[in-house]
């Protein structure tokens, strides 16, 4: 198979960056997000693992991949995927709101992308959150930094993450 290529964006931003599949590593996962593309939701900074955003989703393989080339500590760079029920998500300390699109969903999908280091995906209601890398920045991660940092600042409020084919 040929190397594969997305683009992730934060749109508003109007930011983009360019992500290697890593079908060699994850291949369950990466044909799950790349026939399901193109990909996108309101963004959130991660509160609990450090230098995340992700975007929240419906479900949308037929079965939700194992865990294949799982890690716990992301680097700069990695596509990272979660599979949560929306009880799991469910509490207040998360700060989603009531009307938050994810709610009453029995699967929800969180694709995330980590674009510093020193990241731990620990959570203190459940503990380790390991994660599948499906990807990884090839281009553009020093301005989507930039404007992760912003989104901190800033605020998520009208931004969205997207995955889109190359």
């Amino acid at each position: 198979m040929s190397d594969r290529f997305i683009e992730v964006s934060l749109d508003k931003r109007g930011v983009r960056c360019t992500a290697k599949l890593l079908d060699e590593l994850a291949p369950i996962t990466c044909a799950a997000v790349w026939d399901a593309l193109p990909l996108g939701g309101d963004v959130y900074h991660a509160k609990y693992a450090r230098n995340e955003i992700y975007a929240l989703m419906p479900g949308f393989a037929a079965e939700e991949p194992p865990l294949e080339n799982p890690t716990v500590t992301p680097i700069p760079g990695d596509l990272c995927y979660f599979t949560f029920s929306d009880t799991v998500l469910g509490t207040t300390s998360y700060g989603y709101e009531e009307q938050a699109a994810h709610r009453g969903r029995r699967t929800v999908v969180d694709l995330a992308l980590f674009y510093e280091r020193n990241n731990l995906l620990i959570n203190g209601d459940t503990g380790w959150i390991p994660g599948i890398v499906w990807g990884s920045i090839v281009e553009g991660l020093d301005e989507m930094a930039e404007a992760c940092q912003d989104l901190w600042r800033a605020g998520a409020i009208g931004e969205t993450l997207n995955f889109r084919r190359v």
